[in-house]
């Protein structure tokens, strides 16, 4: 069977963005990959540039809330079991891989966005584009507005080499295999505070209401995720993201999901440090990796996708 070469990504940024994050993001490779599957982690990445930490109105403990924390360290251990994964190491308050490249709040900046930015989203509207506005409750990250240029230039020089490194492992991986399984990985609060809250699932998963991946992919995470002891919904609250959607196309071999973790699973959410039973999970999710690789590669292709239909 062909190898995937072992390297870390190659962004080609600027080199201004190079120098505050060094790297921006990896991707990491196995020496050879075992199956269909590339692990991703957008949100996890905890290095905030100085910069950026002086135009913030927040402290950093603050601007950490949107983190999921420790989650590309969590999954790191796939790539041992023959898949490779890419985390970024810059955070999603700066800019968000999983949102439209031009999702943007005019309110926001000074200067004329391009004619072909989206203003009117849903995930604007909530202060959440690619670039920002607000973090955790709704606080706003700026006490001003920041320049046109500025957004562009987080755009140009971290969201589009990420997409490109994403999409060219995904498509490498469905050329070798006939089909490739995009897990996009993300953490969750395990509350949001309210007083007649019930408590959260421990993972939410997310196929676009059964749109971006075939069931085998779904119902194989949640059977082995609940054979560990975990409660398993899905899609809600969460049934994935810009990733997920613009990723996942069942009829031709692609397949993406959203697995949302519940931090308490893992992690003192107050102090921002791993849990005792971090390792306990980390081994799982290699577990979940090899079963996922026994899926046969024939539900996974083209033809068995157009034919569910």
């Amino acid at each position: 069977m062909p190898g995937c070469e072992s390297q870390k990504a190659q962004p080609g940024v600027m080199s201004d963005i190079e120098d505050e994050f060094d790297p921006p993001f990896e991707a990491m490779e196995p020496a050879e990959c075992r199956g269909p599957l590339l692990f991703n982690s957008p949100h996890s990445g905890r290095v905030y540039p100085p910069t950026f930490l002086q135009a913030s109105r927040l402290d950093l403990q603050t601007l950490r809330r949107s983190e999921d924390s420790f989650v590309g360290e969590l999954i790191e251990g796939v790539v041992a079991r023959g898949h490779p994964v890419v985390r970024a190491h810059f955070p999603r308050s700066y800019v968000d891989v999983n949102r439209e490249p031009y999702e943007l709040d005019p309110r926001m900046f000074d200067g004329r966005l391009p004619s072909f930015a989206n203003t009117r989203s849903m995930r604007v509207a909530g202060g959440l584009g690619t670039v920002a506005r607000v973090v955790g409750d709704a606080q706003e990250i700026y006490d001003q507005r920041i320049a046109v240029t500025e957004a562009l230039r987080r755009i140009d020089g971290l969201y589009k080499p990420y997409h490109r490194t994403l999409r060219r492992l995904f498509m490498r991986l469905q050329r070798q295999f006939g089909a490739a399984v995009l897990i996009d990985c993300h953490s969750m609060p395990s509350s949001t505070g309210g007083r007649d809250e019930r408590p959260r699932a421990d993972l939410v998963l997310g196929d676009r209401y059964g749109t971006s991946c075939v069931g085998i992919v779904a119902e194989t995470i949640e059977q082995c995720m609940r054979a560990f002891g975990y409660t398993v919904s899905r899609n809600k609250p969460y049934a994935g993201g810009f990733i997920t959607e613009h990723y996942g196309n069942p009829t031709t071999g692609l397949h993406a999901i959203q697995l949302e973790i519940n931090r308490a699973l893992y992690m003192d959410e107050r102090r921002y440090e791993r849990s005792p039973s971090f390792a306990k999970l980390a081994s799982e999710f290699e577990a979940l990796a090899d079963r996922l690789a026994t899926i046969p590669i024939e539900e996974l292709r083209p033809y068995r996708a157009a034919a569910a239909e």
